[in-house]
């Protein structure tokens, strides 16, 4: 039996990853595990909340995962992404797929152009249109300083781990991404250990992925690096 960890991003939850998910439901027999984070879901409570909370939420489902698993892939949206790397370091993960992996954030040229946007929509009216205003403006006051320092050590956490991971892994990265710029990407690829690795840049999509106009391409692309050779 196979099974696939979907691990979502920081303040983020399962909804993140939720399309590739009912994608691989629809076109595997695979069990699909996607939980959620201490603190994350659709009403945010990280006030306390550190960041070892959430690799031992992670480690569990793996735990779980394994019990009726004896093959396991592991796919990481975002801060899951780091997460997903750190788990490819203790479990015997078959492989890693890292979906706008946040090694570095905050891509600040796509940043400002989206913040020109929203100012541009906010003239017209339009700015509960915008969709990165929609999405982050409750994440902003939802947000603790000190969620954002636990992620920041989070990543400080896993980041000397790249070296160590061996198994092969698919790393996509959306181009026009203002959270997560593209040198996070080619970081991991040049940094991870793996021998057998892909790098896909998707020319359309912002951060989230999985929602983006490229998202069916992406979608093919996953299942096709994970059926291979089974």
């Amino acid at each position: 039996m196979i099974g696939c960890l979907c691990i979502h991003g920081f303040t983020g939850g399962p909804y993140e990853i939720e399309p590739l998910a009912l994608y691989l439901r629809e076109t595997t027999d695979w069990t699909i595990e996607a939980p959620t984070l201490p603190g994350h879901g659709e009403t945010l409570q990280l006030k306390g909340i550190t960041y070892d909370q959430w690799f031992h939420a992670a480690e569990e489902e793996m735990q779980k995962l394994r019990k009726t698993c004896d093959t396991i892939y592991v796919i990481g949206f975002s801060m899951g992404g780091v997460i997903a790397t750190y788990l490819a370091t203790k479990y015997p993960v078959a492989k890693l797929v890292l979906l706008s992996p946040a090694f570095y954030y905050v891509n600040l040229p796509q940043l400002l152009k989206e913040i020109r946007r929203m100012i541009r929509d906010g003239f017209r009216r339009q700015l509960y249109e915008n969709p990165l205003f929609v999405r982050y403006k409750e994440k902003l006051i939802a947000t603790p300083w000190t969620a954002t320092l636990e992620f920041r050590k989070l990543v400080n956490e896993v980041r000397p781990r790249l070296p160590l991971v061996e198994v092969p892994v698919l790393i996509a990265q959306g181009e026009e991404d203002g959270i997560v710029p593209p040198k996070s990407a080619r970081y991991v690829y040049e940094t991870i250990g793996s021998k057998e690795k892909q790098l896909l840049f998707l020319p359309s999509s912002r951060h989230h992925v999985c929602h983006g106009p490229d998202c069916q391409i992406l979608f093919r692309h996953v299942e096709a690096f994970l059926k291979e050779n089974f």
